[in-house]
């Protein structure tokens, strides 16, 4: 009887175990903006994909951090960005005063943007989420990773061929192993001209963001917080405070604060996960002391807290972080590859699978003369760790150097970037590989496929019927995009379809490409402007193809086909548009693999 019983446990043993273990495709650990998106897209991928967030709310800093005033990437709304950005505009466009223009600053209520993500993860088939469920141990095995989860008190064992660390403190990257550093590193070891002679252990501060509501005449003055010190709030006095609330008015008479005053220094020691909670337990009593000390000592005594978020204190549940540690990654991004890009021996613009145009941002104590800042394009090998294979690490943790930083920390940054992060998981369970052998091209190809971003031209939107073929070509280098000044020290990137092809800009990358480029530029020793003439009989040299067909069938479709604005004519310069077309479509530039350094693999 014993030995049936024991028999019996044995077998339950077992079934119990195999309920309690779920194996996906890609598992995405943190709801942030960027892990969002990368389970978005993954699922979209047709990958098998589970989302666990420890929070309430997916989105991260943008929602459960309250920081709800997105001016990025507004002129590059690229992929899922750009939809969160539409589908946030539609809910308010009957909200009097809201700005829905195409490229207006975002703003919304947290819990709307909350709730907008929720709705969009519901609809997406291949796509489990998990809120309010932790994670305990990261392991990898042969195959993969091994990550026990827990919700409701039971704990789950997940098996997943590629893992996503979208936390904003790169937990689990740390807890898997990889090699991770804080602070600001040297002019020595970056080249970084604007990098400090000596390192830096200071970290940018983090904000508790606070949104308040306007009860109108009614005092709502909540109860003096323990150990409250109005000196804590002296960076305010002589501010325009009227102008700060204007600054920050949200819909339905809300109010963002991020002001110098819910500011806080913060080390890399502060952050660590022993220490944490009990530093966090102290920002949260100084940002309720800024709002007591808003209505008692400026006298607004109308604007409080509501229930906006669902935490005893109603403030936001998380602190925005700006930064805390970056992995080592496959390559490292430095400010030299937003500032001169096409000039560095590592091309890392080619690899791109994000986009970014956000304005650093800095500590008033502590600024950098940053020079006028461009938009920029974030590298595929900067999200992948080295030496750990399909460990995939987002949001503020990527391999990218303090200066760098301080622009990829946004959560509109962050969103774009996620969804790049999820195209390479996808593209890692889908082929049944590992992050050592990616095929950037494949993954670009795949962003694009979904309206993605490559370059951050600003002046070819996605509704641009050439948008992909000048997306691809000036991936490739072929052809180079230039600087414009947007606003303040922003600098915007522009194509200028309608200007002219200089031969000295095309020459090195087509005789780099094509075998026979050298030869052919011997042979017909183009003038200052390529011709449509010369880009014709590049082509022909390229594919063999003969010379006078290729011209009766490109002058048939000229307009009929490839809608180009002037005539056909081989004596006149080509415009930019006319070549990136027809280079995309007849050379297929793109098609030419290159490596995570940007370097074309032969």
């Amino acid at each position: 009887m014993i030995k049936k019983i024991l028999f019996f446990l044995f077998l339950y043993c077992i079934n119990t175990a195999f309920a309690e273990t779920i194996k996906t495709d890609v598992l995405v650990i943190g709801g942030s903006a960027s892990g969002t998106a990368a389970a978005i897209q993954c699922a979209r991928s047709k990958i098998k994909t589970l989302l666990v967030e420890p929070g309430p709310w997916l989105g991260g800093s943008m929602t459960s951090g309250g920081i709800c005033i997105l001016d990025a990437n507004k002129n590059i709304p690229s992929g899922i960005y750009g939809e969160f950005r539409k589908k946030v505009t539609e809910f308010y466009k009957k909200t009097s005063g809201y700005d829905t223009t195409y490229n207006a600053t975002l703003k919304f209520e947290p819990y709307t943007g909350a709730a907008i993500l929720k709705k969009i993860t519901d609809t997406v088939k291949n796509l489990t989420v998990k809120l309010n469920t932790s994670y305990t141990t990261v392991k990898k095995d042969d195959t993969g990773w091994d990550v026990v989860i827990a919700q409701d008190g039971n704990t789950t064992t997940i098996k997943t061929k590629v893992l996503i660390d979208a936390t904003e403190f790169a937990d689990v990257a740390a807890k898997a192993g990889a090699t991770l550093v804080s602070g600001a590193e040297t002019r020595q070891d970056t080249g970084e001209k604007l990098a400090p002679e000596t390192a830096l252990t200071t970290l940018r501060n983090l904000t508790w963001a606070v949104v308040l509501k306007d009860y109108g005449k009614a005092d709502k003055t909540i109860t003096k917080p323990e150990n409250y010190n109005p000196n804590l709030y002296a960076c305010l006095k002589g501010k325009d405070v009227n102008k700060l609330l204007s600054d920050g008015k949200l819909p339905n008479d809300k109010y963002f604060i991020n002001w110098c005053a819910n500011s806080y220094p913060v080390t890399a020691e502060q952050l660590s996960p022993a220490k944490r909670e009990e530093y966090f337990k102290t920002l949260r009593l100084q940002a309720l002391g800024l709002v007591y000390y808003l209505q008692t000592e400026l006298g607004y005594k109308n604007l409080s807290l509501d229930d906006e978020f669902d935490t005893p204190d109603h403030l936001p549940y998380q602190p925005y972080i700006r930064e805390y540690r970056h992995i080592k990654g496959e390559v490292r991004m430095i400010a030299d590859d937003i500032y001169t890009p096409y000039n560095r021996v590592s091309k890392l613009y080619r690899t791109s699978i994000g986009v970014a145009d956000a304005m650093p941002e800095q500590n008033a104590d502590g600024a950098v003369a940053y020079p006028p800042f461009p938009a920029y394009t974030i590298p595929l090998g900067a999200l992948v760790v080295k030496d750990m294979e399909n460990l995939i690490v987002t949001e503020n943790a990527i391999s990218v150097t303090h200066l760098v930083g301080a622009s990829t920390c946004n959560p509109a940054v962050q969103m774009t970037l996620g969804q790049g992060a999820g195209t390479v998981a996808a593209f890692c369970a889908f082929f049944k590989t590992t992050t050592q052998h990616l095929s950037v091209r494949a993954i670009q190809g795949e962003i694009l496929d979904f309206k993605g971003f490559l370059l951050p031209i600003s002046d070819i939107p996605l509704t641009d019927p050439d948008f992909r073929a000048i997306q691809q070509v000036c991936a490739t280098g072929l052809l180079q995009t230039r600087t414009e000044p947007s606003s303040g020290n922003a600098l915007k990137i522009l194509f200028n379809a309608d200007s002219l092809v200089h031969t000295a800009e095309v020459k090195p990358m087509l005789n780099e490409i094509y075998t026979r480029g050298f030869l052919w530029f011997n042979k017909i020793k183009p003038g200052e402007f390529i011709t449509v003439g010369n880009l014709l009989a590049f082509i022909s040299e390229i594919t063999l193809s003969e010379p006078k067909p290729l011209q009766i069938e490109l002058q048939k479709e000229w307009k009929s086909r490839y809608k180009f604005k002037d005539d056909f004519d081989l004596n006149r310069p080509v415009t930019r548009r006319e070549f990136a077309v027809l280079s995309n479509k007849y050379l297929n530039p793109f098609a030419r693999r290159v490596d995570l350094s940007g370097h074309l693999v032969n």
